[in-house]
């Protein structure tokens, strides 16, 4: 695999990870670090903060449309089967690809999240080793095979 598409784009990929557990942020910091392909990532720490950076909404006006966004099903204020709904709601978001990447293996929130429209559904590894391949395969997947719309003009590649 390459990283053709961050190269299609003119720019590094746009990532968002929506998840309140600051170990389990770290460690998403980390193991993306490490991968191939060039990424920036946001963070949201809980749904209504994922909503408000997506919409722009103050004090998110700049905030960077994300190519992908990598969202926890439990969070607080707003959990992620709600931001999930109203992603895939909005003609604006609809169209960018949401990676389940929870702790949850229950059937339920599986069959759930796909009757919301999330793009897939990965259950969060067990170590960082573990992690580290599923991020890479993520990556590889979605910026490597998949032709992503892009939602900005391309930055001139220096």
């Amino acid at each position: 695999m390459t990283d053709s598409m961050p190269r299609l784009l003119g720019r590094p990929a746009e990532l968002m990870l929506v998840e309140d557990n600051y170990g389990d942020i770290l460690l998403a910091q980390e193991a993306l670090n490490s991968c191939k392909i060039a990424n920036r990532l946001y963070i949201a720490r809980d749904g209504e903060e994922a909503l408000k950076m997506l919409r722009k909404e103050p004090p998110y006006a700049d905030q960077v449309t994300p190519d992908l966004i990598l969202l926890d099903l439990s969070l607080p204020r707003k959990d992620g089967r709600e931001v999930l709904s109203e992603i895939k709601g909005s003609p604006d978001l609809a169209k960018i690809p949401v990676v389940i990447l929870t702790g949850s293996s229950a059937e339920m929130d599986v069959i759930k999240s796909y009757e919301l429209n999330a793009n897939c559904y990965i259950v969060k590894p067990l170590n960082f080793e573990q992690l580290k391949g599923v991020v890479g395969a993520i990556q590889d997947f979605w910026f490597s095979v998949v032709l992503l719309p892009n939602h900005r003009p391309a930055e001139p590649i220096q």
